[in-house]
């Protein structure tokens, strides 16, 4: 996808958020149809006949008919899209879109855009006309859709050019990436990136917005103005993580042959705690870390690793790996010996056999590269080393 930064008009600007409205009500139409739906009873209305639902609902609704249809029937085949990537078990199931959150609106068959000098272009927009984004990268974009959204108050399009692969360099090197919180990405060679985030300033604007709209009377125009400050520098947040991913990704594909990746399953890395019962008290529930476990949580989302990990293979494919994770950080890349007792701290390594001092990270990474895959008991498996006994004990 190539994206710009989008600078409608204020009129403009309202014809794309009614176009926004009119892509989030159908969807939600949609999810609607399908809230009922479980295995093994009648099959919920498909693209095909939710088209002709549309076409007889714009016919008898003059606020949804005011919106081009082209946006309003792709919305309905980006929600087809996202049921079969659901029943592939690929993604979750669709959900519901909410206002100021989800806005964002599809084009096909009419992508029209033309260069105005070497730092401007426009992009046809139904009922909008020609709309100006800044021309950041050289060459105009040739595709055959393109999206608009919404976010953080900024305009952004992204046309649907799919670049070609990142060339292999074929030096014949395999680099393991160890992903963690405090430290984004170590690799195998001893490179150690992290993923840019906002300052403490920054930080402590976004809480004095906060602080600010939350003593704002209700519904108010200063308590709406005040989230709208925050949310701008949330999105810096996020384009500085994106804008990483993107640049580390072609690093990664243009330094090595071979990138292997540890195997995370963030979505349930991520998971919100259940409820603890407490076996004494009938009805109660013990504390469970939900607080703790949510700033962890917003920890790992931080630094962007399903982003670099998807980059990375859009970019080298065929030339990425994941390596299962258990014990790539308690083994060592030296002798192979596996024991917890050697990871002494969080960055600190030290082998109970061999003696290997190194940074835990990089020798995690340095198993990934390696290839190593874990098991669930390290004595049964058959790769483990045991530890060697010195000369004194041997007699």
């Amino acid at each position: 996808m190539s994206r710009y930064r989008l600078y409608p008009t204020p009129e403009q600007e309202k014809i794309l958020l009614r176009h926004c409205s009119h892509a989030r009500y159908v969807w939600n139409l949609a999810v609607e149809q399908h809230a009922w739906w479980k295995p093994g009873r009648k099959p919920a209305p498909g693209y095909l006949e939710q088209s002709r639902q549309l076409t007889a609902a714009r016919a008898g609704n003059g606020w949804l008919r005011e919106g081009p249809q082209n946006v309003q029937q792709q919305a309905l085949r980006d929600f087809d899209r996202a049921m079969r990537n659901f029943f592939a078990g690929t993604h979750r199931r669709p959900s519901w879109r909410k206002a100021g959150r989800d806005e964002g609106f599809r084009v096909t068959d009419t992508c029209e855009a033309r260069k105005l000098n070497r730092r401007w272009a426009q992009v046809k927009v139904p009922k909008a006309g020609w709309v100006r984004f800044r021309l950041s990268r050289p060459g105009l974009p040739v595709a055959k859709s393109y999206r608009v959204t919404f976010r953080g108050g900024q305009w952004h399009v992204a046309f649907a050019v799919v670049p070609g692969p990142v060339p292999a360099p074929g030096n014949g090197e395999v680099a393991g990436v160890d992903r963690g919180v405090v430290i984004t990405a170590a690799l195998s060679d001893g490179r150690k990136l992290n993923c840019p985030r906002l300052t403490s300033r920054e930080r402590a604007r976004i809480r004095k917005h906060q602080r600010r709209a939350a003593r704002a009377p209700k519904g108010s125009e200063q308590k709406a103005a005040e989230y709208a400050k925050a949310t701008r520098l949330k999105a810096r947040e996020a384009d500085r993580r994106k804008d990483w991913a993107e640049k580390t990704s072609t690093e990664l594909a243009r330094s090595y042959d071979v990138i292997r990746f540890e195997k995370l399953n963030i979505r349930n890395m991520t998971k919100r705690p259940g409820p603890k019962p407490d076996p004494g008290q009938p009805g109660a529930f013990l504390p469970n870390g939900a607080a703790a476990k949510a700033s962890l949580n917003q920890g790992i989302l931080a630094q962007g690793w399903g982003v670099l990990r998807r980059r990375t293979g859009d970019k080298a494919p065929g030339r990425v790996q994941d390596v299962p994770a258990p014990f790539t950080s308690l083994r060592c890349s030296a002798c192979g010996w596996i024991d917890k007792n050697s990871r002494k701290s969080q960055a600190g390594f030290v082998c109970s056999n061999y003696g290997f001092t190194c940074n835990a990270d990089t020798n995690a990474a340095a198993n990934v590269a390696a290839g190593h895959a874990g098991g669930t008991t390290p004595r049964k498996r058959a790769n483990v080393r045991e530890p060697q006994l010195i000369p004194s004990q041997r007699d």
